[in-house]
């Protein structure tokens, strides 16, 4: 049996933190799942069966960072699934894990490899309690402990960029420096530091995300329609960008999946 929840966060995490999920699955098959890059960086706490990534041949760990990346990535289920994931706003995960997040860029990094104390105490705190809603409370704690202890000053920028990033298919990094008050080296610093990743790679990002919302809410809407509203050069591009994100061509992906959009669903 398997059991889904979201769960949004206290009114002061919420420009932190998008939202809390919660999965359950007692099957005694495995499954196997691919996932795709959303824009948003993770906290992962496994409390049953680790996850195994095919594309690694090896496990992901216990409780662990995942940062951003680009391409598409194979899990399969090694038995009772048990996890919660805290999934972050875009631009905001170093101010609740005090670190540069660009250093997570592309992995997946065990918590106790942060050499962060707090941290590391609050994953066995999460393994060690049964109730999911009181994890769910202790990691909220946690945040709100951090969240005091920081500065808002290139938040507030980072804030300003992702509306325009949100709002704008055709947007562009000079643009989007502008946004942000800074020179496109200084922004483009800032921004990694933020977001995990550069401008660009997460514009790339944005792309794919809209164009799976687009076909979410018409899978029969025209390719060559979708990249245009998408910002893509062309309907070539959009597949090229498509196939490295995801691993299929649009054609293939909608033979095989319901198309949604982690990112843009939130709005």
């Amino acid at each position: 049996m398997q059991s889904f929840q979201i769960i949004k966060p206290v009114p002061v995490l919420s420009p932190y933190i998008r939202h809390y999920w919660i999965l359950q699955d007692d099957a005694a098959v495995s499954v196997s799942e691919r996932t795709f890059p959303i824009g948003c960086m993770q906290l992962v706490f496994h409390k049953g069966k680790q996850l195994f990534l095919q594309n690694d041949l090896k496990l992901q760990p216990q409780s662990f960072i995942c940062g951003q990346s680009i391409g598409f990535s194979d899990v399969l289920s090694t038995g009772r699934i048990e996890m919660i994931t805290v999934v972050f706003q875009p631009y905001a995960a170093k101010a609740l894990l005090h670190i540069p997040v660009h250093l997570f860029h592309g992995k997946d990094v065990a918590m106790d490899e942060v050499e962060d104390v707090e941290l590391s105490d609050l994953a066995k705190q999460v393994t060690d309690t049964s109730d999911n809603i009181v994890c769910i409370r202790l990691i909220e704690q946690f945040f709100l402990r951090r969240l005091y202890a920081f500065s808002e000053y290139n938040l507030k920028r980072m804030s300003a960029v992702f509306q325009e990033i949100n709002l704008q298919p055709q947007i562009n990094i000079p643009q989007l420096s502008e946004a942000a008050c800074l020179s496109n080296k200084q922004f483009g610093r800032v921004f990694a530091d933020h977001v995990g990743t550069t401008p660009k790679e997460y514009l790339r990002i944005v792309r794919m995300q809209r164009a799976l919302f687009l076909l979410q809410q018409d899978a029969t809407l025209p390719f060559v329609q979708v990249a245009y509203e998408c910002g893509y050069s062309d309907q070539s591009h959009m597949i090229k960008e498509f196939k490295l994100f995801s691993g299929y061509t649009p054609a293939e992906y909608l033979s095989v999946c319901a198309p949604y959009s982690d990112y843009f669903s939130e709005f």
